[in-house]
């Protein structure tokens, strides 16, 4: 099996330039190919994730995989998708965010030299205007670019100059690649074909219509509802820790559909057909025990955040789930209780009625709260108080930063200490 097989079985190919030809070059050498992405953020989403899995498999086939960080594309911005102009960024946030990307593509895929990370600043802006008409201008019509999907959907609504030369900096990319690290295949989203195949065309004008340059797209991925993948009702799933926890990151592939786990397995993990084929009998059989979501679950987040985070991650939703939380420590207690409510709390001690009524607002009464430390309804940091006269000792636990109460059986509040 070739890695194009593979990654048909996958579903992962949309198109294909040239498919026999590029069959015969996977076969034959270790094919140099590359994606790119702007630094538009200074984080990657999960959606970004789709054709960096792509690179990743072609790595492990043992061919030679170039990430294209476009510091200077990215100045200027791609209209792909747009319906307006993109609000142009100051060249210090797109260095800034450039470093964030490069850093967690360092991260994701390791320093040992078996990815390339390289940044098309390094060669676009040395680019005088005059070489920039003479040399790639000269051999764009402007009728062909206007016939290329991404272009075509702004007419209506207008498109600048800048936008509209987008494609050409994009082509120049392959060009240099191809010139410069014999990078011969360009990998993309389906909204990237036009881009692509204007690349492959400078590259048969000037190195000549033999020249073996191809391009892959991948699929839209969008969910068995058919609502787009890798977005939540608190927005997009981030790589970066800080903006999506790794218990919030593990959460999100843990709920996914069972009408869309397997395809997400074939896609996100590098589990075998054999181990995926057997996943997907015990979806159809056993869905209840959601055995697929949680090694979809597993495998993205001990790929993304390590497998640390996994052990974190299902700690903290085994402590939920069972309320047992006094075992968790102050970061896991970060990651799971981030969404619920909050409340600011110093660090004195307090009588535990007066705590949840005048200190925290979790009780509306005294005779309330009264009545459910009676009942048993009340735990604290895990353990269940029915003496109206405890106390509240906010630093005795989670390194004196926070305070977790239960109310019944489901309901969490976070008290922060200041």
């Amino acid at each position: 099996m070739t890695i194009l097989d593979e990654l048909k079985w996958r579903g992962a190919i949309n198109q294909q330039t040239d498919e026999e030809g590029l069959t015969d070059l996977v076969k034959n050498k270790s094919v140099g190919l590359y994606v790119g992405i702007d630094p538009t953020g200074d984080s990657m989403h999960v959606g970004h994730l789709i054709p960096f899995m792509i690179l990743k498999r072609f790595q492990l086939a043992g061919h030679r995989p170039y990430i294209v960080i476009g510091g200077g594309t990215g100045s200027i911005g791609d209209p792909s998708g747009k319906k307006s102009e993109r609000v142009l960024q100051s060249m210090e946030q797109v260095h800034h965010n450039e470093a964030a990307i490069t850093a967690q593509m360092e991260h994701l895929f390791g320093q040992d030299g078996s990815f390339n990370i390289v940044n098309n600043y390094d060669w676009l802006s040395k680019m005088s205007l005059l070489d920039f008409l003479r040399d790639y201008g000269k051999l764009f019509n402007v009728n062909n670019m206007l016939a290329k999907e991404v272009v075509a959907s702004r007419l209506e609504v207008g498109i600048s100059f800048t936008e509209f030369t987008y494609q050409i900096l994009q082509s120049v990319d392959f060009l240099h690649l191809y010139q410069a690290e014999d990078v011969q295949l360009q990998v993309g989203g389906a909204d990237q074909w036009g881009n692509i195949t204007a690349g492959i065309d400078l590259i048969h004008k000037i190195e000549g219509a033999d020249a073996k340059a191809y391009g892959l797209t991948i699929p839209l991925m969008l969910k068995a509802d058919g609502t787009k993948f890798g977005k939540t009702a608190g927005g997009a799933v981030w790589l970066d820790p800080e903006k999506t926890s790794p218990y919030e990151f593990y959460q999100f592939w843990l709920n996914q559909d069972d009408r869309d786990v397997v395809k997400y397995l074939k896609y996100f993990t590098f589990l075998s057909q054999d181990e995926i084929a057997d996943l997907e009998k015990k979806v159809a059989t056993q869905p209840e025990k959601r055995e697929a979501q949680r090694r979809l679950a597993e495998e993205v987040t001990a790929f993304v955040h390590g497998k640390e985070a996994v052990t974190e991650a299902e700690n903290i939703s085994k402590a939920l789930f069972s309320g047992d939380v006094a075992d968790l420590s102050a970061n896991e207690i970060e990651q799971g209780f981030k969404n619920m409510p909050s409340v600011e709390v110093s660090n004195e001690k307090r009588n535990i009625v007066e705590w949840l009524v005048d200190v925290t607002s979790i009780e509306p009464s005294r005779r309330q709260a009264r009545e459910d430390v009676n009942n048993g309804a009340i735990r604290i940091n895990g353990e269940k108080v029915t003496d109206v006269n405890a106390e509240i000792d906010p630093s005795t636990h989670f390194d004196g930063k926070f305070v977790i109460v239960r109310r019944g059986k489901k309901r969490y509040f976070l008290a922060r200490v200041k």
